[in-house]
């Protein structure tokens, strides 16, 4: 029986890893060609090129369930067509026992996601981020349209981006007071954390008085604050490039602050959830083997798989968002169509029987 389990996970696994380069490849490709339109200044062709090849961590990770589930649709339909699975069941091997020998390289798959969404995502995608906004000279002013905004007591700060070592690049403070008006404006090229306060550098600031304004340049400067370098390591363009942890770290602080928090929550489940989306998504694959997929040809299999694919996530961006919208818990929305995959896999795999 080990030696069975052993030849269905090698068949599965190499069934996902082909799918996986395949979809990968057309991705570069398409994200190559996309970037081709921002090209200007010192960001030219090869560093979009560089720009992707940092961003490769986080297309591998979203595309490890459409891979999982379009591969174990190929792997399994390829032991279906060659009757091999027929005659495990002749043997006496049951459902369940096959389910587990497929689940086996799922597995791995789900720990490489975990792994990549903790610890490599969160640098390569900040890293890659940062480059392209330094080549494209976005760093020297104060372009607010990207970067994540704080409150800080009575002050709204504003960066534009952040390297993993936790400095800082474009931090913009505006300075409000009790009767909501504008004192202080200030803004610095770079920030760095000594190991007892924040040191900023280049800073340029206009306060506000009650009949003249007036302006100062400032070499370097403290910045009095009590948020600590590791939020700061946070601070990238979207709440998708965190790490389960410190989207959970990020989502108390902003709770502590008052702060619409549902966005960083949201993203937090997807990725705590996702193993429970692989698995969820692989179900299906083995119930439409088992059940209505058995005799039909690859291709109609994979265009099956495309379709649940797609499907699922088209689910999962509605729900995401609608959360945000109308209130209701963002666990709840990612796991709606988890909960409704694992209903129809159960279901088909119990026909099958």
């Amino acid at each position: 029986m080990r030696r069975l389990d052993l030849y269905i996970a090698r068949t599965i696994a190499l069934a996902v890893g082909a799918v996986l380069l395949v979809i990968l490849g057309l991705d570069l490709i398409f994200a190559i060609v996309d970037q081709l339109g921002e090209l200007e200044g010192d960001y030219q062709f090869a560093d979009a090129v560089q720009y992707v090849a940092w961003t490769l961590p986080d297309r591998i990770y979203e595309q490890l369930g459409f891979s999982a589930l379009v591969g174990c649709l190929v792997g399994l339909g390829t032991l279906a067509g060659t009757s091999e699975l027929t005659v495990m069941r002749a043997a006496g091997v049951s459902i369940g026992r096959i389910t587990w020998a497929v689940m086996k390289p799922v597995l791995l798959l789900i720990v490489l996601g975990m792994a990549l969404a903790e610890f490599v995502i969160p640098k390569t995608n900040q890293v890659a981020e940062s480059r392209k906004a330094m080549a494209l000279g976005e760093l020297e002013a104060s372009g607010l349209e990207q970067g994540l905004w704080l409150r800080d007591g009575g002050e709204f700060v504003h960066f534009n981006a952040a390297l993993p070592d936790g400095v800082l690049y474009g931090i913009t403070r505006y300075r409000f007071g009790e009767d909501r008006e504008l004192q202080r404006v200030e803004f610095s090229e770079r920030g760095r954390f000594d190991g007892e306060q924040w040191l900023l550098e280049n800073s340029r600031a206009t306060t506000f008085g009650a009949d003249r304004s007036m302006s100062e340049i400032t070499p370097r400067s403290e910045w009095q604050t009590d948020i600590l370098p590791e939020l700061f390591a946070l601070v990238v363009p979207l709440p998708s490039d965190l790490s389960p942890r410190n989207l959970w770290s990020y989502g108390k602080f902003l709770d502590r602050k008052g702060e619409d928090s549902s966005r960083y929550w949201l993203q937090f489940w997807k990725k705590m959830l996702q193993p429970l989306t692989i698995a969820s998504l692989v179900m299906v694959a083995i119930s439409f083997i088992f059940g209505p997929l058995r005799e039909v040809t690859t291709g109609l299999r994979v265009f099956t798989g495309v379709i649940v694919g797609i499907v699922f996530q088209t689910l999962q961006d509605m729900l995401g968002p609608s959360s945000l919208v109308f209130g209701f818990p963002p666990f709840i929305a990612v796991l709606l169509p988890i909960l409704l995959c694992f209903a129809v896999g159960w279901l088909l795999l119990k026909r099958a029987r």
